[in-house]
């Protein structure tokens, strides 16, 4: 029994891939451009050929990614500046294709229905043909490493303040107020921890000793 059809094109038994078949049945994968909705495990791919016409709705896994684009000729890639993008980019340039990345918001306003994997794929085939796109740069390995560097940094001064509020906040309910700034932190603190009078339990002083070393540890990372 022949396939099913749909304008045309052809459609897999698992409706995941379409591949275009011209009146001889002849495969016709002439793809200019497409568009790629990345994941962790499955990508959703939506080509088109030099008309606009869908030539390719297909899933892929991770693993078969290369393989998929080293068998098909150079065309323009489209893909959401995310997760592993830069990654990707870089990959599949290797392979002599065109790849260009896009901000997320600017590529919504092409979802033409419902959001899903397919429909995101198709919005990043059409918005990355667009003249007059905005393209987010795609960073070598050094420039990633960079970034993913000054990250980790913010998370740790982001760590280290939530650690010297928690300190000052804990001192505060025994009605010891502790001054805004680190600072103070790393010199009020021990002395109260040490001071006798104030009588803070032997178990809150060494509570807050582990506290005030875990904000140092924070302070040299």
């Amino acid at each position: 029994m022949d396939a099913p059809t749909l304008n045309g094109i052809v459609m897999c038994q698992n409706g995941s891939s379409i591949e275009p078949i011209n009146q001889t049945g002849a495969s016709n994968m002439k793809v200019t451009t497409v568009g790629i909705d990345l994941a962790k495990n499955v990508f959703q791919l939506h080509g088109v050929n030099e008309f606009g016409k869908p030539v390719i709705k297909k899933q892929l896994r991770r693993d078969q990614m290369v393989e998929f684009f080293v068998n098909l000729p150079a065309c323009l890639i489209g893909m959401e500046a995310c997760g592993s993008a830069h990654h990707w980019a870089r990959k599949l340039q290797g392979l002599g294709h065109t790849v260009k990345l896009m901000a997320p918001q600017f590529v919504k306003p092409y979802v033409k229905s419902n959001k899903n994997d397919a429909a995101d794929a198709e919005a990043i085939c059409e918005a990355v043909s667009r003249p007059n796109m905005r393209f987010v740069p795609i960073k070598n390995i050094e420039q990633q490493a960079v970034l993913a560097l000054h990250r980790v940094r913010q998370s740790f001064v982001k760590a280290r303040t939530a650690q010297a509020n928690q300190i000052r906040g804990l001192l505060g309910e025994f009605g010891l107020i502790i001054p805004q700034g680190i600072g103070y932190i790393r010199t009020r603190v021990p002395e109260l921890i040490e001071d006798a009078s104030n009588e803070l339990p032997g178990t809150f002083r060494l509570l807050v000793q582990r506290l005030l070393d875990h904000l140092k540890e924070l302070d040299r990372q």
